[in-house]
């Protein structure tokens, strides 16, 4: 049986994160085992890819992140949504729905 495609949408991997951590901080191996298991298997995040995306949000303001200690007593990044990151998941997610809709609209075939 041929292996479905995983690849991530270009552009929905900084909203996932987002959406993922207005849930609660987490570190980065949290983010993408909870993104996989929400999505059931259809996205896998790629560790370099999940990296360069935590830095990039970082450095927006839309996270925080602080070391501490997980639950396997091992120090990693924990990363957290900012105000900033919580108005910005709602201008994503509204976006997305947006673009959501006209796909659909094109593949019914409306006008």
């Amino acid at each position: 049986m041929e292996e479905q495609n995983t690849d991530m949408i270009q552009g929905t991997l900084d909203m996932l994160i987002l959406k993922t951590l207005s849930l609660e901080p987490m570190h980065g191996f949290g983010i993408s085992r909870r993104i996989e298991q929400i999505s059931r298997g259809v996205f896998k995040v790629n560790p370099g890819s999940l990296l360069t995306a935590l830095q990039r949000l970082e450095r927006a303001g839309w996270l925080d992140a602080k070391w501490r200690e997980t639950e396997n007593s091992r120090r990693a990044k924990f990363y957290k949504l900012t105000r900033a990151g919580r108005k910005q998941l709602d201008v994503e997610t509204t976006g997305w729905t947006r673009r959501m809709d006209a796909v659909a609209r094109l593949l019914r075939n409306e006008s």
